[in-house]
């Protein structure tokens, strides 16, 4: 018989997690790491739900089973192929409220001698407990600097010294900017976005310091949790700086190898706050490949919107500035050894396994 466990103890135990709900709803959210094994198609999963509005339970129940019925061989080969991947660990299986889906596929696994864990309440009781871990007072710290300075990759250096991170870009799949989701795959669900950071957040628990790259509210399409926005505007900032060259080799790095149709499109998405005159320059400049001119005429209205953040930032609390530092000439295994050395940041983990992102999570290269 499978085992019910309630959401700490489903997320610590070991073995395979399978969300059985249907396509639609693992892309909407699932909990990182997930593997996908559908009990019913989308279409299918429709078809159900009309029967039993319709017809009742036990209607639905029997399409269910005329529908599950020729793919029971399948799905039992799935079940023991990862069961045998875990080395024998429970398979950790979940549906949305941990009802007749994941009952289904449990029963299914008992049959196959395969060791199962239920969680208790589904998916449902899953997103109730991010957002309530969201709101917890996580320890935040801001890296702020301008466009180019490259903080994300700070981050990731940092990272590996065992500093405790939260890579909100890299969680969105997005740099941020008009230009952040050049090159980068499909963004996340906002629901899902709240579940990746979340399961990075769950991983800092007792950290000192959690350092976060000083963003806007919205990172492309993904929006930061209210709770872990306000926490951001609260918090203590540390300022990178490096000369104008180095930034612009940075961008020209990240964003020459893009599409120039791509480029151009981003250029005029922002060509109202960039105004005419440095439009049609950077325009023209795409056009030529000169990669570095585009750039250098879009980098003085990012500096701008960053000058105004860092004042507001500082004018609500000066003691919330923690002090810049020029990084000039330094590569960001060097900058982050230069911080960790002057104590301005902490080292949480005692190595960087402990803090590393989701395996599903991919991370942006970092023009910020």
């Amino acid at each position: 018989m499978a085992e019910l466990a309630a959401i700490s103890s489903f997320l610590r135990a070991p073995g395979p997690v399978v969300d059985v709900r249907a396509p639609a709803e693992f892309a909407q959210g699932h909990i990182p790491g997930a593997r996908n094994l559908p009990l019913f198609s989308d279409d299918e999963r429709a078809t159900v739900g009309t029967t039993y509005k319709q017809q009742g339970r036990a209607a639905a129940v029997q399409v269910g089973l005329e529908l599950v019925g020729p793919k029971l061989a399948a799905l039992g080969q799935a079940l023991t192929a990862w069961s045998a991947e875990a080395g024998g660990a429970p398979l950790r299986l979940h549906c949305w409220r941990g009802g007749m889906r994941s009952g289904s596929v449990a029963w299914l696994a008992g049959t196959l001698d395969l060791p199962v864990l239920l969680l208790q309440g589904g998916y449902k009781a899953y997103r109730r407990w991010v957002l309530e871990l969201l709101l917890l007072p996580w320890p935040i710290h801001l890296l702020g600097g301008r466009t180019g300075t490259g903080k994300t990759d700070l981050l990731l250096a940092l990272e590996l010294h065992g500093v405790a991170v939260l890579d909100l870009e890299g969680l969105a799949n997005h740099r941020g900017s008009s230009f952040g989701g050049l090159g980068l795959p499909a963004q996340p669900s906002n629901e899902h976005y709240e579940n990746r950071i979340a399961a990075v957040l769950e991983r800092h628990r007792g950290a000192g310091q959690i350092w976060v790259e000083a963003e806007s509210a919205q990172v492309g399409r993904c929006r930061v949790p209210a709770g872990l926005w306000q926490r951001m505007q609260q918090a203590p900032l540390l300022e990178i700086r490096r000369p104008l060259e180095e930034r612009l080799r940075q961008l020209v790095a990240v964003y020459g190898v893009q599409d120039p149709q791509d480029l151009a499109e981003a250029t005029r998405r922002i060509g109202r706050r960039l105004g005419p005159q440095r439009t049609a320059a950077a325009l023209e400049a795409i056009e030529r490949a000169d990669w570095g001119g585009a750039c250098r005429e879009m980098l003085d209205y990012y500096d701008r919107c960053y000058d105004h953040e860092l004042q507001r930032h500082g004018d609500t609390d000066r003691a919330r500035l923690l002090g810049s530092v020029d990084l000039a000439g330094s590569d960001p295994a060097a900058a982050a050894e230069l911080l960790l050395a002057q104590g301005l940041i902490e080292r949480q983990h005692a190595n960087a396994d402990e803090s590393s992102s989701p395996a599903e999570t991919g991370r942006p290269a970092g023009a910020a």
